[in-house]
């Protein structure tokens, strides 16, 4: 397990917090929950049928996890009545609430909504737009939050050489697909408090392109270096610089040829791009070429903590989600 887990989980188990995972049926998401629970990671909530889930999956040690059945949890009537008031001005009738809430996404947002539990994780199985709609229709944004987004937590791998923070964010990797100048500049706002809040670093924080300081024109630079005046007009203690390529933010010599003068260039940390295209391609190849943990997809921006994980995800990385999901509870 690399430090900066250890360190994670170490500091999410002092707050002695309730996640609720939203895929009982999955074996990953259970032997995640076990693994949490018993190291005391986080106090686990599995939704979904206790006998079915105990019966699909005997080898798991039950003992410190809770259920929560959606079809007859002792608050369904509860639940269904919160939902229905969240939604019915968006058409939501108390008979499709009663349906809906049924849902496991649903179910553990209403329960995080009621402060029954402190956060939830899915997409193990459901889709980042499943995650994100339960999300937002319950949850919604935190006041003030323009743009719910998402990052990735890039754990390297050792002998990694471009960065020596424990790990980066990659943002927006997951949620908003062209983000607009201003969407942009709301992903570098809440991509530097995940950088604050989960990693623990002074953010370093590269807003990319395909060009570094006007070495190429295109109206999608000119929206990277809009975004780029708009933070530091709202923002001008962030370290932060842009338009950067990928090599001029992450390599030192590169750096400081391309863009001489940077706080940033060649020192980045926090990598934001352009946009999903980019975004998703880009913590693909650091996971899969550059042998770097993924964690994520970290939602930024909500009330209360919700986060999605990639469908092909392995146990531990629902536990590292689970680690995170704890720390973003707290405000």
């Amino acid at each position: 397990m690399s430090d900066f887990l250890t360190h994670l989980y170490a500091r999410a188990g002092k707050l002695n917090k309730t996640v609720a995972l939203a895929e009982a049926f999955d074996g990953r998401v259970v032997k995640a929950g076990e693994i949490a629970a018993n190291n005391k990671i986080a106090n686990i909530v599995l939704i979904g049928d206790e006998a079915a889930t105990k019966a699909k999956f005997p080898e798991i040690d039950y003992t410190n996890i809770k259920f929560a059945n959606p079809n007859k949890h002792p608050k369904l009537a509860e639940y269904t009545k919160l939902l229905f008031e969240l939604r019915k001005s968006k058409g939501m009738t108390e008979a499709q609430a009663a349906e809906i809430i049924k849902q496991p996404l649903y179910f553990g947002a209403i329960m995080l909504k009621a402060g029954d539990v402190d956060g939830m994780v899915g997409g193990a199985v459901y889709s980042s737009g499943d995650v994100l709609r339960a999300a937002l229709q319950v949850i919604k944004g935190a006041p003030g939050i323009n743009t719910v987004s998402s990052c990735f937590v890039m754990v390297p791998p050792d002998g990694f050489k471009y960065c020596d923070a424990p790990a980066m964010i990659f943002s927006d990797c997951a949620v908003v697909p062209y983000p607009s100048a201003e969407q942009l500049a709301d992903i570098v706002s809440a991509s530097y408090m995940s950088a604050k809040s989960i990693v623990q670093i002074t953010p370093k924080i590269a807003m990319l392109s395909f060009s570094t300081k006007g070495s190429a024109k295109h109206e999608s630079i000119d929206k990277v270096t809009a975004a780029y005046n708009l933070v530091k007009q709202s923002h001008p203690d962030y370290l932060v610089d842009g338009e950067l390529q990928l090599d001029a933010a992450i390599v030192p010599s590169v750096g400081s040829q391309k863009a001489p003068g940077s706080g940033v260039a060649g020192n980045a940390n926090v990598l934001i791009f352009p946009n999903l295209d980019a975004g998703n391609i880009g913590y693909k190849l650091a996971q899969r070429f550059g042998g770097c943990m993924a964690i994520g997809p970290i939602m930024q921006g909500l009330d209360k903590p919700v986060n999605d994980l990639s469908r092909g995800c392995v146990a531990e990385d629902v536990v590292a989600a689970i680690g995170i999901t704890v720390l973003q509870s707290v405000k």
